[in-house]
């Protein structure tokens, strides 16, 4: 059966090719029943349009790439649902690759370019030691913004969250409930994001007068719950009057929970725990663990809306205003503090 096309749609109606065009992308200057008439009947011969003809027309391919450091991770499934459902709302298809170090983060880079996106959103590796791989984007006319972990010096847009501010909250709650000992659990020691979650909380201790103590610290770079286990495991040994643990991630917080209660050191009377990102299970744990609510969803969204601004800048061939969003955190506190 031949393929029908828009002019067969509009000799049908006896209207312009124009019109049923318009009807169908929803122009305001269409009246509410020419375009009823239009989509009433397209429906009942299960017409098609030609997506790719048009993406041609308007150099657009109406196809994104989001490069996410993990999968099986609460805040960045949620902050992909966000993507995925701004994308289905403006008929975009979502290509999602997994990257968790620099060298796969550049195959997948050149991946999407060759898919002719039209943005790619991403999020850094933990080992990613230059943006220069990012000219290949800039050079190719796509829109890049950048999420969660960023180079500050990348030319593009960035939706972050204030990890300084987020890590200063928390460890104030530790020290207003009487914590004066307060140990961390940071990340590695190049994402920008565990770094300035570290100055957060160093700077927090010194503004209330804390000595800070780097022997106080374990690097948790995998920020998983058996690397928080071992690093509160050498913590204990070295300083066994800890009062407080900051952790970098919710999993490394909940490591650090296990250790103590096999200890049998009382939570939070003894030793308060504080952790980063709310895992919808936190909540569930025994203690329930006190977190830095990280609104995944929030951010994904606003990814996909401040790239529909820059592309709509770049095909005006206007500057892009790169723009940082900084989406709010909050402190949600339970028994664990």
């Amino acid at each position: 059966m031949k393929t029908k096309t828009l002019k067969d749609l509009a000799e049908a109606l006896n209207i312009s090719i124009t019109t049923v065009s318009k009807a169908l992308n929803n122009y305001p200057d269409i009246s509410a029943a020419t375009r009823k008439k239009v989509l009433d009947y397209a429906q009942s011969i299960d017409f098609t349009p030609n997506t790719f003809a048009t993406s041609l027309r308007k150099q657009e391919s109406k196809i994104v790439g989001i490069i996410i450091p993990k999968l099986a991770h609460y805040f960045f499934s949620m902050l992909l649902q966000g993507i995925i459902e701004k994308a289905e709302e403006h008929n975009y298809l979502v290509i999602v690759l997994k990257s968790n170090s620099y060298e796969l983060e550049k195959i997948h880079i050149r991946r999407l370019l060759k898919q002719k996106v039209d943005g790619i959103f991403l999020s850094l590796a933990q080992d990613s030691h230059d943006v220069s791989h990012l000219e290949e984007i800039w050079k190719s006319g796509t829109v890049l913004i950048q999420y969660d972990r960023v180079s500050k010096i990348a030319k593009s847009s960035k939706i972050v969250i204030n990890d300084r501010g987020a890590a200063s909250q928390a460890v104030q709650h530790l020290i207003d409930s009487g914590k004066k000992k307060i140990a961390h659990l940071r990340g590695g020691l190049l994402p920008q994001v565990a770094i300035d979650r570290f100055i957060g909380y160093r700077k927090t201790l010194e503004k209330n007068g804390i000595e800070y103590q780097s022997d106080y610290v374990e690097i948790c770079e995998k920020g998983n719950e058996n690397q928080g286990y071992e690093a509160a495991k050498k913590l204990w040994a070295r300083h066994p009057d800890i009062d407080g643990i900051f952790a970098h991630t919710d999993m490394t917080a909940l490591g650090a929970i296990k250790f103590l209660k096999e200890q049998k050191i009382r939570i939070p009377d003894q030793v308060g725990v504080v952790g980063f990102s709310n895992w919808h299970l936190t909540a569930l744990t025994s203690p329930s663990l006190t977190t830095i609510n990280q609104p995944g969803k929030k951010m994904g969204k606003a990814i996909f809306t401040q790239f529909l601004k820059d592309l709509k800048a770049l095909k005006a061939k206007e500057n892009i205003n790169y723009n940082t969003k900084v989406i709010k955190t909050s402190l949600i506190k339970r028994e664990s503090s």
